[in-house]
C-alpha cells in the first residue's frame, strides 16, 4: 500500500522551497566543532529555534558548554498511546579550509544543480527536512500518529559528549515514552551494476576502539647504538598493525546486503568473502569494503623532542572498528600484534549496533521510498562509522538511519563526508523531503 500523504501538492511545493531555503541559511552559520570541547552551536542552534517559534512551535535551548547548544521540541502526536519516535540530528560540522574548495564552503550556493557548503550532506540536509516538515504540519494543522521528540545535537562530530551523550546522561527522562529513533546516513540512493537503483537503510554501525600504545626503551644520545630504542619498537608493533590484513567476517546485516546485490547481478555470494561484489556498487565500496572485517588503522605518532636525542618513550593512536559481534576479536588481535613492543591503553570505546531490517517502522520507510521512486530497491546496510543512534540505544531506543536522498548514478556520495567541495542535489533534497514527510505521516 502506498503512504498517503496529508500535504496538499500545493503545499508539498511550498514545503520543498522552505527545505531548499533553510538548508542554504544553516550552512551560512558556521557551527564548525574543532574537538576536544571547542565548537560553537549557539548561533545555529537559535536558527532552528527561531524556525519553530515562526510556527508555534515551542523549542528549549539547552546549553551544555560554552556555545554548546541543542534544541528540544516536541510535536504531539494523534496517538499519544503509542511509543514516540525520536527525529534527530546533528548542527556541528567539522572543519572546512576555504583555499581548498572552489566555493565558499559557508556560502550555500546553488550552483549546477547542487547546494554547496559544508554540511550539506553531514548533517544539515537532513535538519532542513526535519524542520521544512514540522513547519509544513504546523502551517496545515496536521498532527503526525505518533508522538516526536525533535532535536538537534551538539557535538556529534566530536565525540558528543555536549549532546547525546548529555542528555543520556543528564536528561534521560526526556526519552521516556520514545521506543525508536531515525537519524542521518540512511535512505540515499547507489545506483550499481545494471541500473538497479539501491535506497541503504543504515541499520547497524561498527563500534569504536581508538587505542594508545606506549613503547618504552633507553634513552640516550642519538649517535651511540641503542638496541632498546623506543621509536624502533613502535615503529614495529605499528608497522604490523597498518599491515596486518583482519578475516572477513559474516554480519546479520551484511549477508542481507550483499545477497541482494548478488541478486541483482547475477553473481554468487561468498559469505567468506564479499568482497568481489563490490565491484557493482562504484564509490559506495569505499565505506562498504570496511563493512566485512574489523579495521585498526594507525592515525598517530608521537615521539622525540630533539633529533640527537633517543627518547624514553613512544606512543601511537590507532583508529579502530570492530564488526557487531567481532569486539573481542579487535581487542584481542592488537595485543597479539603489538606484543612486547608496547602497552596498549583505550582511549575511547562505544559500542556496535545492529538492528533487524523488518517491522512496522522498517516497512513505513521502504514504502515511503517506493512512494516515490516505484524502481527504487531499500536494503539495509551496515555504517564504517556512527551515529547519535548509539547513545540512545543506552536507553534502549532503536535507531535508525534514514535521511533519504535519491542521487545522480555518477555522484561519490560518500567522498563528500568531510570532504572538500561537500554538496547536494537540489532535487535530491526536495525528493528527500517529499518520502521523509511521508515516512513521519505514515510511521
Amino acid at each position: 500500500m502506498t503512504p498517503e500523504m496529508t500535504l496538499t501538492p500545493a503545499q508539498v511545493l511550498e514545503m520543498e522551497a522552505d527545505c531548499i531555503q533553510i538548508l542554504q541559511e544553516l550552512i551560512r552559520i558556521p557551527s564548525v566543532n574543532f574537538g576536544e570541547g571547542r565548537g560553537d552551536e549557539e548561533a545555529v542552534a537559535s536558527y532552528c529555534a527561531e524556525k519553530l517559534k515562526e510556527v508555534g512551535i515551542e523549542a528549549e535551548l539547552v546549553i551544555t558548554g560554552e556555545k554548546r547548544v541543542n534544541v528540544v521540541a516536541k510535536i504531539a502526536g494523534s496517538d499519544t498511546s503509542r511509543p514516540g519516535l525520536v527525529v534527530h540530528g546533528h548542527l556541528d560540522v567539522v572543519p572546512a579550509d576555504a583555499a581548498d574548495w572552489s566555493v565558499d564552503p559557508f556560502s550555500g550556493e546553488i550552483k549546477d544543480g547542487y547546494i554547496w557548503g559544508r554540511g550539506a550532506v553531514d548533517m544539515k540536509d537532513g535538519d532542513a527536512m526535519f524542520l521544512a516538515i514540522v513547519r509544513a504540519w504546523a502551517r496545515a494543522g496536521i498532527k503526525p500518529p505518533r508522538n516526536i521528540l525533535l532535536i538537534f545535537f551538539a557535538d556529534e562530530e566530536a565525540g558528543s559528549l555536549f549532546g547525546s551523550r548529555w542528555f543520556v546522561k543528564n536528561r534521560p527522562e526526556l526519552f521516556e515514552g520514545y521506543s525508536e529513533a531515525i537519524s542521518e546516513v540512511g535512505g540515499f540512493s547507489v545506483t550499481i551494476t545494471g541500473g538497479h537503483r539501491l535506497y541503504f537503510v543504515e541499520t547497524a554501525e561498527k563500534g569504536i576502539q581508538w587505542t594508545k600504545i606506549t613503547s618504552h626503551g633507553n634513552a640516550g644520545h642519538g649517535s651511540f647504538i641503542n638496541p632498546v630504542n623506543a621509536v624502533t619498537k613502535l615503529a614495529r608493533a605499528v608497522a604490523r598493525i597498518g599491515q596486518y590484513e583482519w578475516p572477513q567476517r559474516e554480519t546479520k546485516t551484511g549477508s542481507k546486503f550483499f545477497a541482494k546485490i548478488a541478486e541483482l547481478t547475477g553473481e554468487i555470494y561468498d559469505p567468506t568473502n564479499p568482497r568481489p561484489l563490490l565491484k557493482h556498487i562504484g564509490g559506495a565500496a569505499r565505506m562498504m569494503g570496511a563493512t566485512v572485517q574489523n579495521t585498526a588503522n594507525p592515525t598517530m605518532l608521537e615521539a622525540g623532542y630533539k633529533a640527537n636525542v633517543i627518547p624514553q618513550s613512544a606512543t601511537a593512536v590507532v583508529d579502530g572498528r570492530f564488526l557487531p559481534g567481532f569486539e573481542h576479536e579487535l581487542a584481542d588481535t592488537l595485543r597479539e600484534l603489538v606484543g612486547d613492543d608496547g602497552e596498549i591503553e583505550v582511549l575511547v570505546r562505544d559500542k556496535a549496533l545492529e538492528v533487524d531490517f523488518e517491522g512496522p517502522l522498517v516497512d513505513a520507510m521502504n514504502g515511503s521510498i517506493l512512494a516515490e521512486d516505484p524502481e527504487g530497491i531499500p536494503v539495509p546496510y551496515l555504517m564504517s562509522g556512527g551515529t547519535d543512534n548509539k547513545a540512545l540505544s543506552d536507553l534502549g531506543i532503536i535507531g535508525y538511519g534514514f535521511s533519504p536522498l535519491r542521487l545522480p548514478p555518477e555522484l561519490d556520495f560518500f567522498a563528500l563526508f568531510h570532504g572538500v567541495d561537500e554538496r547536494v542535489p537540489v532535487d535530491a533534497v526536495k525528493f528527500g523531503v517529499r518520502v521523509l514527510g511521508r515516512f513521519l505521516e505514515n510511521c
